[in-house]
């Protein structure tokens, strides 16, 4: 993570440049998804969002403040007969009532739901923050297996065009043996053939790089056809996995086994919440109030009340309907099972580690005898070639060795390939990419 931000600081200011120089390495790459990411912004907003919602106001502790007020203005028509016999009546009389006030309510006891509230609020705000590493892994993730793809497919191109190169000599070779007389014209032909469709293998490869290059610009957030860079030539294999270290890291560090535990924390919380509404609660108000009113007619002309008023409520729950019990059986379920969910997500990534590591193993051991594979292959098509320039050997012998090179040259590129993406899942698992 710390990796992460560094390589997004130091990349901000320069993705022009690396573009203008048309070379990107991996980390370039990762810093470029890291700053243009949608993903990745969507995410820090969510996590924005938790930690500005984790205030002790959000969380009931202070008080609230109001200024009101009013003005009704009236105007009757009143006919009064009383007892006595004396009428009293008037026409268009005015009232106007003018109230004003500036009020503080401040909840002093709720329980301690407030305080478990807070402490809610600084746990979310931590599963945000959670959720967002999570997303960054995720992201560096895809542009490593991205990135590296383009690397192999532009190895793939290499190979197609040493094999161009063998097919280009066979036909040279073929061409002089048939003008000679010593050669089947058939040979040649076949050579010509395989010389075509090394070439449009070639041509296909080219098409192949472009699409990959578009998949990682989608990955990075850039113009899908500004395919106009390069990638580093070679796929680099130096990590040397622990298998214990492995293990004691990811109980630490897997940001999935962390969210999960931090969901735990949540509906722990939550069960206090719901525990702390069957407690008293206190609060405590008061106010400045200011009352004007005047009449036109009637036996007060004008009247004129100001001055504070403190007071103080206390409510205890009696009976709720059971809703209280219920929502404290409800989140202590939703509690139970977000521990269950814990231990299912441990098993799952314990799975996917045993299955990342062994994968590792597996395509690190098939890389190292392909290696030697490639390397005989390649010998056994240098003396074959020999031995057709001096028509030793027959064209047919030549194609074979030719078509064994190519094919343990493509194994090769897609073990090492492989092997990068074992390294880049086992890295991601213990958060360390």
């Amino acid at each position: 993570m710390r990796k992460g931000v560094l390589i997004l600081i130091l990349t901000i200011g320069f993705v022009p440049v690396l573009l203008a120089q048309k070379l990107i390495t991996v980390d370039n790459a990762v810093g470029i998804a890291l700053k243009n990411s949608y993903d990745i912004l969507v995410s820090r907003n969510n996590a924005d969002i938790d930690k500005m919602n984790n205030t002790v106001g959000n969380a009931g502790m202070l008080p609230t403040i109001a200024a009101n007020g009013s003005d009704n203005y009236s105007v009757n028509n009143s006919f009064i007969k009383q007892f006595s016999g004396s009428e009293i009546s008037s026409s268009n009389a005015s009232t106007n009532a003018i109230n004003t006030n500036m009020q503080l309510n401040w909840t002093l006891y709720d329980g301690g739901k407030m305080f478990v509230t807070k402490n809610k609020l600084n746990e979310i705000e931590a599963l945000g923050g959670l959720q967002y590493r999570n997303q960054v892994e995720q992201t560096v993730y895809d542009v490593v297996v991205a990135y590296f793809n383009v690397v192999k497919q532009q190895q793939q191109l290499v190979s197609y065009n040493k094999v161009i190169s063998y097919n280009q000599e066979r036909v040279t070779i073929l061409q002089t043996s048939f003008n000679a007389g010593s050669s089947a014209k058939n040979n040649l032909l076949q050579a010509k053939i395989d010389l075509n469709v090394s070439k449009e293998n070639s041509i296909a490869q080219q098409s192949i790089i472009i699409s990959s290059k578009r998949n990682l610009n989608q990955i990075l957030s850039l113009n899908i056809d500004s395919t106009a860079y390069d990638v580093i030539d070679s796929i680099p294999l130096t990590y040397k996995p622990d298998k214990a270290d492995l293990i004691k890291k990811i109980y630490a560090n897997n940001t999935s086994i962390l969210t999960f535990q931090k969901e735990i924390d949540i509906a722990r919380l939550s069960v206090d919440e719901f525990k702390a509404n069957k407690l008293p609660k206190v609060n405590f108000n008061t106010s400045y109030n200011f009352q004007y009113t005047s009449n036109s007619s009637g036996t007060t002309l004008l009247s004129r009340y100001y001055g504070p008023q403190v007071g103080g409520s206390i409510s205890i729950p009696i009976f709720q309907g059971g809703n209280a019990n219920r929502l404290i059986a409800t989140s202590k379920i939703l509690l139970e099972s977000a521990q269950y969910n814990l231990e299912n997500n441990k098993i799952q990534v314990n799975t996917q580690l045993e299955n990342a590591l062994t994968d590792f193993e597996n395509q690190e051991h098939l890389l190292s005898i392909e290696k030697e594979n490639t390397d005989l292959v390649k010998e056994n098509l240098e003396i074959s070639m020999q031995r057709l320039r001096y028509g030793q050997t027959t064209a047919l012998e030549v194609r074979q060795a030719q078509q064994s090179y190519e094919d343990s040259f493509t194994r090769l590129i897609n073990f090492k390939y492989n092997l990068k993406v074992a390294e880049t899942r086992l890295r991601q698992l213990i958060a360390e990419l």
